[in-house]
């Protein structure tokens, strides 16, 4: 037997339904994720609840934290439910905190809220992975969980044209209400979405297993192992032996700068480009451009990393983001900053996608799932932080440094990554791929 099942043609309709329907529930969860930021100037300008910069940064970092909690719990909660449930009780949870937020009266019920959608948020998307990946056809797991990840960017877009038809003529709330909408989602993936194969053989549950794979031809995944807490703990601690506790340093600082970057931007995107004179609608056109580039870019940095090294890729994309990014602070012509906003998202998105394919491919086989997946973690820090940073430079009058304190996160990854990889004496291995997607 296979790590994973060997595809029939039919089994080949069931990869597209599995690909398809967690596709259709990380769109959501991009909706949902980028819906804050797309209403946020809305929110600021009309003073909503009182709200000032700083409250609104906190605000924005309350979804992040959800989203480090919900991360860093997913793999357990999965291996003791599945898969299918933990997708399903995600995508509700995010639903109705989206319900929570709809109806809040002031800061505190809102902000509960957005930190409960971050916990579905942060579960879903590690799992919705995991499941395509279970059912992607051979040799095509890292493209399929490309394609995947576009879904995250194409809610993004949604987000800003429910942020531009409703915010304006019917309130902020209806945009919330609109992420409620994802419920009638649930009973979808209740009634079609097949358990993982891999948790059903992991399980003992070999009945429920064979017979689905044959009801649709495909070969049952080879059954694993998996690692006692003291494994796990040895493994964590193979990554500072032997001077390896600077590269791994190394690693977690360009993922905190890395993420910092994408959850910052993607929450005061909107708000800072009003800060810069444009339009509320244009501003929300950025946010659209900005994921479109993001679509791109997670297409396009895995070919580039193929040809060139991902360490390379990662240090030249973060460089360019950073260029991007200051240069978003300079009222430029309208088209040009297009142009600008659409190069920004093609690398923003996708350098931190290659820090971590970086660590994926200087990684020991056995010890590559806790590296790259605490290089995550830690990243993850900096996506509480990059909202929280935005709100106190605009509270304290300094909203054009926003920009400029970005752009120098981006510069630092280029180091931190750049550094590491110089100082790294190891070959590149391969067969890093899926960890490497699946940790963003």
């Amino acid at each position: 037997m296979s790590s994973s099942p060997a595809l029939s043609p039919r089994g080949g309709r069931l990869a597209v339904l599995v690909v398809g329907l967690c596709w259709l529930a990380v769109l959501f969860d991009g909706l949902d994720m980028f819906i804050y930021g797309s209403v946020l100037p809305h929110l600021l300008e009309t003073r909503t609840f009182g709200l000032t910069a700083d409250q609104a940064g906190d605000l924005g970092s309350y979804a992040t934290f959800g989203m480090l909690v919900g991360a860093l719990t997913a793999g357990t909660v999965a291996d003791r439910i599945g898969r299918k449930r933990l997708m399903t009780g995600c995508v509700t949870l995010f639903s109705l905190a989206s319900g929570i937020c709809a109806v809040s009266g002031g800061v505190a019920v809102f902000g509960l809220g957005r930190t409960l959608a971050g916990v579905g948020l942060g579960g879903l998307l590690p799992t919705a992975i995991s499941m395509v990946s279970d059912y992607a056809r051979g040799g095509r797991v890292a493209l399929t969980i490309g394609l995947l990840m576009t879904a995250h960017h194409t809610g993004g877009i949604l987000s800003a044209y429910v942020a531009k038809w409703l915010v304006e003529p019917v309130g902020w709330r209806a945009a919330f209400w609109v992420c409620v909408l994802p419920l009638l989602f649930v009973p979808v993936l209740l009634r079609f979405l097949p358990e993982s194969l891999s948790f059903l053989v992991a399980k003992g549950r070999d009945a429920e297993a064979r017979a689905l794979a044959d009801r649709y031809e495909v070969e049952l995944p080879a059954a694993t192992g998996g690692k006692s807490a003291a494994d796990r703990w040895d493994a964590l601690l193979g990554l500072f032996r032997g001077g390896e506790w600077l590269q791994t340093l190394l690693y977690w600082l360009a993922s905190f700068g890395g993420l910092l970057l994408v959850y910052g931007v993607a929450t005061w995107l909107p708000t800072l480009m009003r800060g810069e004179g444009y339009e509320l609608g244009s501003a929300l056109t950025f946010v659209v451009v900005f994921n479109l580039g993001g679509i791109v870019g997670m297409l396009a940095a895995g070919r580039a990393a193929d040809r060139f090294g991902a360490p390379r890729v990662s240090a030249l994309w973060f460089a360019l983001t950073a260029a991007g990014v200051h240069l978003l602070g300079v009222h430029l012509a309208t088209g040009v900053t297009m142009v600008v906003v659409f190069l920004t998202g093609v690398f923003l998105n996708s350098a931190q996608t290659m820090v971590y394919a970086t660590v994926s491919l200087r990684s020991t086989p056995d010890n590559r799932a806790t590296a790259v997946g605490w290089t995550s973690g830690m990243g993850r820090f900096g996506a509480v932080f990059g909202p929280w940073l935005g709100g106190q430079l605009l509270a304290a009058g300094h909203g054009d440094w926003g920009f400029t304190a970005f752009a120098l996160a981006g510069v630092s990854s280029t180091v931190f990554i750049g550094v590491a990889a110089l100082r790294s004496a190891r070959q590149p291995r391969t067969g890093g791929d899926r960890e490497a997607v699946a940790a963003h």
